[in-house]
C-alpha cells in the first residue's frame, strides 16, 4: 500500500471529522483562531492514534470493536447532538451564545472518539498489508487537521446566515450522522 492509498484512506477517515467540524462551527457567532484550531487538534491526533492504536492490536481485537464500532459511535455521537438540539430549543445562555460550550474538553473528546472508532479498524488493515505506520499515523492525522479546519470554517458561514437555528442544525447533523453510521454498518 502506497503514499496514494494512504491518503486516500486519510480522506476517507476524516470526513466523519469534517461533518461534526461543520456542526461545530455552525455553533459559533465570531470565529477565533483558537476555535478553528481546537477541532483540528483533536480529531487529527485521534484519527492519527487509532490506526497506531488498532495496528499494534491486531486481529483480536478487531473482532471485539468490528461488532460494537457503530453502536458506540452511534450513542455518542446521538448523545451530543441531541443535547445540541435540546439546547437551541431552550433559552441560551451567556456560555452558549459565545459558542464556547461547542469547544469544552470532555465534549471535544467525545466527539474526538466518536469520530475516530473507525480509523481503528483501518489500522488493523494497515497491519495485514504491513503499511509503514508511522507514515499512515502522520498522513491521517494531518489530512484530519486541515479538513476539520476547513469544516469548521464552512460551518461557521452557514453558522451566520442561519443564526439562531445553527445549533439545532449542527445536533441534527450529528444525529443524522451516528443514524448513518449504524445504517451502513447493517446494510
Amino acid at each position: 500500500m502506497g503514499s496514494l492509498e494512504i491518503l486516500l484512506i486519510a480522506v476517507g477517515l476524516s470526513m466523519d471529522a469534517f461533518a461534526v467540524s461543520i456542526s461545530l462551527g455552525l455553533s459559533v457567532k465570531e470565529l477565533k483562531l483558537k476555535e478553528t484550531l481546537i477541532p483540528g487538534l483533536y480529531f487529527g491526533l485521534f484519527q492519527a492514534l487509532m490506526p497506531a492504536a488498532g495496528y499494534f492490536a491486531g486481529i483480536h481485537f478487531a473482532n471485539k470493536i468490528q461488532n460494537t464500532e457503530h453502536w458506540i459511535a452511534f450513542a455518542l455521537l446521538g448523545f451530543i447532538g441531541g443535547k445540541m438540539i435540546k439546547d437551541s430549543l431552550s433559552k441560551e445562555s451567556s456560555e452558549e451564545k459565545t459558542g464556547s460550550y461547542s469547544f469544552h474538553f470532555t465534549k471535544m473528546l467525545v466527539l474526538a472518539i466518536a469520530t475516530s472508532i473507525d480509523a481503528l479498524a483501518a489500522g488493523i488493515t494497515f497491519a495485514f498489508f504491513r503499511v509503514n505506520i508511522f507514515k499512515a499515523v502522520m498522513i491521517t492525522g494531518v489530512v484530519t487537521f486541515f479538513i476539520s479546519i476547513c469544516g469548521v470554517k464552512i460551518g461557521n458561514i452557514f453558522g451566520i446566515k442561519f443564526k439562531s437555528k445553527a445549533e439545532f442544525i449542527g445536533g441534527t447533523i450529528l444525529v443524522l450522522l451516528g443514524i448513518k453510521i449504524v445504517i451502513e454498518h447493517i446494510v
